[in-house]
């Protein structure tokens, strides 16, 4: 038995590892404390979200938003990897 027969609340997507640039499974929170977000394992759905962490990323999104939104649309549109796990994403929501 795999782990998406038993959970139905979060769905597997394949999501491009920016450190590795490899295309892998990960889970997509439909529900919690982390919804929305694309974690590794299907337990870290459940995990509370780390404040100190929120806040640098705030203060981090209020400095480079322009930037990271230009380098993110450019990696998108260039990289093999991120152009198949849209592909691969796509396919899978059509069944």
């Amino acid at each position: 038995m795999r782990a998406h027969e038993f959970v139905t609340e979060h769905r597997l997507v394949f999501k491009r590892n920016p450190r590795t640039g490899r295309v892998t499974l990960a889970w997509r929170c439909e529900s919690g404390p982390r919804k929305n977000r694309t974690v590794p394992r299907v337990w870290d759905c459940g995990e509370a979200p780390d404040a100190a962490q929120m806040q640098r990323m705030k203060k981090t999104r209020a400095r480079t938003k322009v930037r990271q939104a230009r380098r993110t649309k450019r990696t998108k549109r260039i990289n093999p990897a991120s152009k198949l796990a849209t592909r691969l994403n796509i396919l899978r929501k059509k069944k």
